[in-house]
């Protein structure tokens, strides 16, 4: 365990400084100091050194994927690029002026209604972690809040012909993570009822043991047991697992099947590696798919440390 540590603080500075604080329990000063540098070196400035005159990235702000703007700095959150960066603070604001618009007016209300949910979750997630309006947050949660599924959770295609009657898990997950970052702001006057959508999420990804379905028990998509990263707007049983450890969620029985799909796709060598990488146009790879991959590594010992409760026994 002790050389699969070192492996990863030997990586980028957006992996060294979560596994400081996630699995070494490194004070936080410690940390945070890793964390700053985020900005100035490795995979972090990279991405802030393709920013355009513009403030965008890539050429747009939610196209082409996965170099524009919002997938940008969709990657920034994970990389855990600080929330007063004034680069990505900039793009924020466009992604959010440019998808609504920058008032709570008639226009934006229209376009919040009728943007994909994945997308708002996105939107949600970036707002807060790169800080726009207070206004514009609430609005956005209180939107995801009124568009739930009769079953608990979210689908892209709510408001679409033929209409779903089945919450998507790709949908379900893009506004969780979103909803999680509000409860984590703190500063949400929407927050119980967040929490009780969370739990409701949850609940229905249960139903589906992460992966399998709730009539046939058969997996839903073969796909949601290969662990890709960046996971763009897709789902995984990584992702899932990821988020139930994120909210220390209880450990229930009917998440065994999923955790026997994260050790099955252990390596020999103790580590994880990218399975499944999406096609679309990229700045640089940050991993290579197949190889042995720090950020799954780590997601998935944060996974096992929540499910065991202690890092000995990962």
């Amino acid at each position: 365990m002790e050389k699969l540590i070192d492996w990863l603080l030997a990586g980028d500075a957006a992996v060294r400084w979560q596994t400081m604080r996630d699995l070494l329990d490194a004070p936080e000063q410690a940390w945070q100091a890793e964390r700053q540098r985020t900005a100035i070196s490795g995979w972090g400035a990279q991405f802030l050194a393709l920013q355009e005159p513009s403030g965008q990235w890539g050429g747009g702000i939610y196209s082409p994927k996965w170099v524009s703007t919002t997938y940008t700095l969709l990657t920034l959150c994970d990389i855990g690029l600080p929330g007063d960066c004034e680069a990505a603070r900039r793009g924020a604001e466009l992604v959010v002026s440019s998808l609504l618009g920058p008032t709570c007016d008639d226009a934006f209300y229209r376009k919040l209604a009728a943007l994909d949910r994945c997308i708002v979750g996105m939107m949600l997630r970036i707002g807060i972690n790169y800080n726009i309006d207070k206004t514009r947050i609430e609005a956005i949660v209180a939107n995801l809040l009124q568009e739930m599924m009769p079953d608990g959770a979210w689908n892209c295609r709510r408001n679409r012909r033929p209409t779903p009657h089945h919450s998507s898990f790709h949908t379900t997950f893009n506004v969780l993570e979103g909803l999680h970052a509000y409860l984590a702001w703190g500063q949400g006057a929407q927050h119980e009822a967040v929490l009780a959508a969370q739990q409701s999420a949850l609940s229905f990804m249960l139903e589906h043991h992460l992966f399998l379905s709730d009539k046939t028990g058969e997996v839903v998509n073969s796909k949601f047991t290969y662990f890709s990263f960046p996971t763009r707007w897709f789902y995984d049983v990584l992702r899932g697992l990821s988020y139930f450890a994120l909210v220390d969620a209880p450990r229930d029985a009917r998440l065994q099947e999923a955790m026997d799909v994260l050790h099955g796709r252990r390596r020999k060598d103790g580590t994880w590696p990218v399975q499944n990488k999406h096609s679309g146009r990229v700045f640089f790879d940050m991993e290579k798919t197949g190889g042995p991959s720090r950020w799954n590594t780590l997601r998935a010992l944060r996974v096992l440390r929540w499910w065991n409760g202690e890092l000995a026994a990962v």
